[in-house]
């Protein structure tokens, strides 16, 4: 353990309050570990529902509105806009909040977004009857279309209108950028749509995409807060992206950013493209290389997003979401580790790590093995996570071995990917389950830990479920079933194997959230005694 000791800082030590009693009595009534890691991730998703994320992020005190420490002062002079798959249950629960003070609102929400939160008996994410606050739906499939362009263009007439006396409240989540396209004239939507698919199908990088799209965008990069000015905008934003960065959440509308004309062509000539573009591509790009605004560098100026003009607070992420887990694994009476809220890469890879730190807490013996140690530090930087928080994640299980706890709860979340070989039905989070399932019944010993990987949205792939539940248990199960796992694996089908296994008891069927920070995974680890 020499190695992990000497790159790890000092862990704060938590001990448990009780040692029976009632808080005892309760944890004893949970049936089973896969129970309890089922309990854990549904306080996850809880703790980042829309309107809870609201009532945090959007504090009252009379005709006070407190954000992030800021004061503002409500006097009949609010406006609200926003755009994302969560945006309507923000709208909500921010109306209860400042509607009295709200003169209008316009949201841009997903296509049908009303009708299926109506279905699954969302009645909190919907507007009342009286609201002040207009709905437009778009972006079918996730996609820009006709539609979002109107609501896009509605929002830019609304907030452009603003003066200084007014305050703008924003509210942004996933899937935000295709529901405020706003091309930059002579652009059409369709030529955008077309340069920056040709674009990754070149093999641009995410954040040469989303340098072009904010060259081309009147409100992404900052250009909806331009448009504000010389109003107060306020943004509430619920993250879906790793690290929280505010450029990249919805292509970062409030957030300033800098374009570089040169740039711009720069990326389009690295991939063949400048010649082919549309004649309005040139254009637009052309008349911001020689606009006005420019400075010495050639960059166009965005001071209005700058300041105190802007406030971007993000009140909602996977952090928070394994807080919230991690609170309620503690009152179950379990261990809580965080891994870290960045697991992403291949799921092959990501299930290796989860394989190999379930070894680590659960291998016999007084010390885990050396080589445990040396595999755990080489995979997991592939997995997205740091070294740091890998020692620190090893000394804190190996601490749990030493002070004999009943069982640790490891979480972690992220946005792992799947690499398409077939035509099945899955997702990322089931076809991880499925892979950790086959690393902790591998080998002479089967390890006693349960796994479960849920998306926080409630809709894993194309799939009525969130996940699915594995342990060593499982490679067993489906041979006695006739299911050949690494067939289903191969035709990337996780959602037709764990409905056919056990008639689905292992699915994570939450339904429709009204919420999104990506996934969330719950390891629960017994001891190697128990």
């Amino acid at each position: 353990m020499a190695r992990v000791l000497s790159l790890s800082r000092s862990v704060h030590h938590w001990r448990p309050l009780w040692a029976g009693g009632p808080a005892a009595a309760r944890v004893r009534r949970m049936s089973s570990l896969e129970e309890r890691a089922r309990v854990v991730f549904a306080a996850a998703v809880e703790g980042v529902q829309p309107d809870s994320v609201v009532r945090r992020g959007l504090q009252r005190r009379g005709d006070e509105l407190l954000v992030d420490g800021r004061s503002f002062r409500l006097s009949n002079n609010l406006h609200l806009v926003g755009c994302g798959k969560a945006v309507l249950g923000m709208a909500a629960e921010a109306e209860r909040i400042v509607g009295d003070h709200l003169v209008q609102g316009l949201i841009s929400v997903p296509h049908g977004i009303q009708e299926t939160l109506q279905h699954h008996g969302k009645q909190n994410m919907l507007l009342g009857s009286s609201s002040r606050i207009k709905v437009m739906e778009g972006a079918k499939h996730n996609l820009p279309d006709a539609n979002a362009q109107k609501s896009a263009e509605s929002i830019r007439e609304l907030v452009s209108s603003l003066t200084e006396r007014d305050l703008l409240l924003v509210l942004i989540s996933g899937g935000g950028s295709a529901l405020l396209p706003a091309p930059v004239p002579p652009i059409t939507l369709q030529e955008k749509q077309d340069v920056t698919r040709r674009l990754a199908a070149a093999g641009a990088t995410i954040q040469e995409l989303n340098t072009v799209r904010r060259a081309l965008s009147l409100l992404k990069g900052g250009g909806l807060a331009r448009c504000a000015y010389p109003a107060q905008v306020v943004s509430l934003v619920l993250s879906d992206v790793i690290g929280d960065p505010l450029d990249l959440i919805a292509s970062g509308p409030t957030v300033q950013s800098e374009v570089h004309p040169e740039e711009v062509w720069s990326i389009l000539e690295r991939y063949n493209l400048s010649v082919s573009l549309p004649s309005s591509v040139k254009e637009a790009l052309n008349k911001s290389s020689s606009s006005q605004g420019e400075g010495e560098s050639g960059k166009r100026t965005q001071d209005s997003t700058a300041g105190d003009h802007v406030l971007n607070s993000v009140i909602g992420s996977n952090t928070i979401a394994l807080e919230c887990a991690g609170r309620r694994a503690r009152e179950l009476g379990l261990r809580t580790v965080v891994l870290s809220p960045g697991v992403c890469g291949d799921v092959r890879t990501v299930a290796r790590l989860y394989g190999l730190l379930s070894q680590y807490a659960c291998s016999p013996g007084k010390e885990p093995p050396l080589e445990l140690q040396e595999q755990i530090l080489k995979v997991g930087p592939e997995a997205g996570v740091e070294s740091w928080d890998l020692c620190r994640t090893m000394k804190l299980l190996e601490e749990g071995r030493e002070e004999g706890w009943c069982a640790t709860c490891l979480l972690a979340g992220g946005e792992p990917t799947v690499q398409l070989t077939g035509k099945g039905r899955g997702g990322r989070n089931q076809e991880l389950a499925l892979r950790v399932g086959l690393e902790l019944s591998a080998g002479s010993m089967k390890n006693p830990a349960v796994f479960l990987s849920g998306g926080t949205d409630g809709q894993d792939g194309p799939t009525d479920a969130a996940g699915a539940v594995s342990d060593a248990e499982l490679e067993a199960e489906a041979k006695n079933q006739g299911l050949d796992i690494n067939s289903f694996l191969s035709n990337n089908d996780s959602f037709t194997f764990f409905s056919r296994l056990s008639d689905g008891r292992r699915l994570l069927l939450p339904g429709l959230t009204g919420t999104n920070v990506m996934d969330v995974h719950v390891m629960l680890l017994p001891p190697a005694s128990e």
